[in-house]
């Protein structure tokens, strides 16, 4: 029945305008505007669909991740456009930039103005 739909995904924020900010001018992606809600539009013709939700809750897991083949790189780059990361401890300890490293693929996580959590994760 679904074989050849072309499925996305999608996620909620409390405030599309500080969203299309973050996505589009912080995280440098496409965004688009349509019946007050965004598309990011991320390569190879994919879309992510965010849309206003009054009373959002952020997800306590990743939805979101963004595929870098140098995440030192890219964690020092999003650092600079003023982007925060997590650090946690235990099993998936992060160092000081948040990376957590050894314990599968380097992975760093952040989140949206919405608290919705996002990461870069190391690939290749």
């Amino acid at each position: 029945m679904f074989r050849d739909t072309k499925a996305f995904s999608g996620f909620s924020v409390n405030d599309i305008p500080q969203a299309k900010v973050f996505y589009g001018e912080t995280l440098g992606l496409q965004v688009t505007e349509e019946h007050g809600m965004l598309n990011l539009h991320i390569a190879g013709g994919s879309h992510i669909l965010i849309y206003p939700k009054p009373n959002h809750v952020p997800a306590t897991f990743t939805v979101l991740n963004f595929p870098v083949e140098d995440i030192d790189r890219a964690v020092d780059d999003l650092t600079r456009r003023g982007v925060k990361f997590e650090h946690y401890e235990g099993e998936l300890q992060t160092d000081q930039k948040g990376i957590a490293r050894g314990n599968g693929p380097n992975i760093a996580w952040f989140t949206d103005p919405a608290g919705n959590i996002l990461s870069v994760l190391e690939v290749g």
